[in-house]
C-alpha cells in the first residue's frame, strides 16, 4: 500500500537498503520495524529533464521505454476541455529510463530540440553501442559525427563507449591524438578502430 508524505513515498513492503534505512531514520521515524512491516521511502530526484514536444509526447514515452531496459511509465495527465491540446491528448507524462526520471509535455510547435542539449549513453561493449545506435535511429533518426545522432523526434544522443574517455585522457599525447583523429572520422563509434589507433606505434 502506497501513501504520500512530505518525506516521499512510503511503501509497506520489503526491507529497505542501507541508504534507504538512513533516509528513513532521519526523515521518517515511523512505527517500529517488524510491527507493520518495513517502511520504504523513495526520495524525489533532485533534477529531472523536462522535454517539450509539439504533440508527440505519448509516442516518445512509448518509444524511449521500449529502447532502454529497466524503464517504466509513471503518471500520465491528459488535457481536459481547456488547454493547448485537444481533449484526451497527453499533457504531461513521467517515465524512467534505466532509473533516470524524465517528464514530457505536449506544449505546441513553438520550441524545437537542438544539438546544444544531448543525452550521453555510457556503453561498455560494441554490442551495446550497436544496440542503442540502431534502436535510436529507427523510424527516421539521423546519424551525426563522433557518436552523436538525432532520434526521430529530433532529440540528440551520444552513444559513447567508456574506453573513449580513457584513451583520450592517456598520458601519452601522441596516443590521445591518434584516438581523437580516429574518432573524428566516425559516425557510430567503433571500439576496435579506437583500440587500433591507440596501440599504433
Amino acid at each position: 500500500m502506497w501513501d504520500s508524505t512530505a518525506a516521499g513515498i512510503i511503501n509497506f513492503g520489503s526491507k529497505p537498503s542501507k541508504k534507504e534505512q538512513i533516509y528513513l531514520i532521519t526523515e521518517y521515524p515511523g512505527p517500529p520495524w517488524g510491527y507493520r512491516g518495513f517502511l520504504k521511502i523513495k526520495a524525489m530526484q533532485k533534477i529531472t529533464p523536462f522535454l517539450w514536444f509539439n504533440d508527440q509526447a505519448e509516442e516518445a514515452v512509448n518509444f524511449y521505454t521500449s529502447v532502454f531496459k529497466n524503464s517504466k511509465i509513471g503518471s500520465v495527465n491528459r488535457y481536459k476541455e481547456a488547454g493547448r491540446g485537444s481533449k484526451g491528448q497527453v499533457m504531461t507524462a513521467s517515465f524512467q529510463l534505466d532509473g533516470q526520471e524524465f517528464i514530457v509535455l505536449n506544449g505546441g510547435p513553438q520550441f524545437k530540440f537542438t544539438e546544444a542539449v544531448s543525452f550521453l549513453i555510457n556503453c561498455e561493449t560494441q554490442e551495446e553501442v550497436d544496440y542503442y545506435w540502431e534502436k535510436l535511429l529507427s523510424g527516421g533518426g539521423e546519424e551525426s559525427q563522433c557518436g552523436w545522432l538525432k532520434d526521430k523526434f529530433g532529440l540528440s544522443w551520444q552513444v559513447i563507449p567508456g574506453s573513449l574517455s580513457k584513451f583520450l585522457a592517456d598520458k601519452s599525447p601522441a596516443r590521445a591524438q591518434r584516438v581523437m583523429h580516429a574518432m573524428l572520422q566516425m559516425k557510430k563509434i567503433i571500439i576496435a578502430d579506437l583500440e587500433k589507433a591507440y596501440e599504433e606505434q
